[in-house]
């Protein structure tokens, strides 16, 4: 009798047991596909803003052997890098291969997992810490299909960190990039789940895109959830030098909630919570690849 699969819950484990699952650790210098890797790994998840473990939990694996493996010790198996290329939005191909990182390409159908989600491109929206990196990388998961962020897209185009684009090229660039990157996604006919970034439904003309080419759901939570989870992810800058940071949290929650109001579904991740959450997006894109199928050709 083979072997039993493991889940990804039983594969993250704990400690030396995940790793040696995994891979075997490298005790002297990283070889150079290994070095070259890890820094890959770092650049990837630096662009995504993922914390190790987000990223652990996406990809079904512990944060220690992450860590093994961003340093260049940890000799990972191909199907194990895949997992983690998925949960980056790209591929172990891409991962290991020369030049620019890019995007993995859509696949044409979900190879494994609940199919259903068909052709369409579901996008969620919402402020930061709604849950659209954990929440759309579970749910791309289960349907087989591609997980994108949008502000990772905007990342890669730049070649530089979303703070450091920021603090260079200013607000207006970013936007311009945003709208360009959400244009080749349309023009693809790409599929699968997008998480766009907290402001774009403030830009009239990059939401009306958003709205035509993909089904669009808001991610809805309380302003005291949004508050912690970001917090919870070992991000402080909701409070750096703000005394009033909360209540301009509150502010723009009511400033953007007519705008986020307008998507086609609403999702209450504070009353639903995360696996519920996950279940919801997951018969959304469902039922929406159902109806594409009965339109198509």
């Amino acid at each position: 009798m083979p072997p039993r699969q493991r889940s990804p819950r039983e594969r993250a484990g704990q400690g030396s047991e995940a790793v040696a699952d995994v891979a075997h650790v490298v005790d002297d210098v990283a070889p150079p596909i290994l070095a070259h890797l890890a820094g890959r790994l770092r650049q990837r998840r630096q662009e995504l803003a993922l914390t190790l473990r987000e990223l652990a939990e996406l990809a079904g694996v512990s944060e220690r052997f992450l860590v093994l493996l961003e340093s260049g010790r940890a000799n990972v198996s191909v199907v194990r890098l895949e997992d983690i290329g998925r949960a980056l939005g790209t591929s172990a191909a891409a991962l290991l291969a020369a030049g620019e990182l890019v995007e993995e390409e859509a696949p044409r159908s979900p190879s494994s997992g609940e199919a259903g989600a068909g052709g369409v491109l579901v996008a969620l929206l919402g402020l930061r810490g709604a849950g659209k990196t954990t929440i759309g990388g579970r749910a791309a998961a289960r349907l087989g299909v591609p997980f994108l962020e949008l502000d990772g897209l905007v990342a890669a185009r730049a070649g530089m960190s979303l703070a450091a684009l920021f603090e260079i090229h200013g607000n207006a660039y970013y936007r311009r990039l945003e709208r360009e990157e959400l244009a080749r996604l349309a023009d693809a006919r790409a599929h699968g789940i997008v998480a766009t970034g907290g402001g774009l439904v403030t830009d009239p003309a990059t939401f009306e895109r958003l709205r035509r080419c993909a089904v669009t759901v808001w991610l809805r939570a309380k302003p005291e959830d949004h508050w912690r989870r970001v917090v919870e992810q070992g991000d402080a800058r909701p409070m750096a030098n703000r005394a009033d940071a909360m209540k301009e949290l509150r502010g723009l929650f009511q400033a953007r909630r007519a705008l986020y109001e307008q998507a086609d579904f609403v999702v209450d991740t504070s009353a639903l919570g995360l696996a519920r959450s996950v279940d919801r997006v997951v018969k959304i894109a469902r039922e929406a690849g159902r109806r594409d199928a009965t339109r198509s050709p």
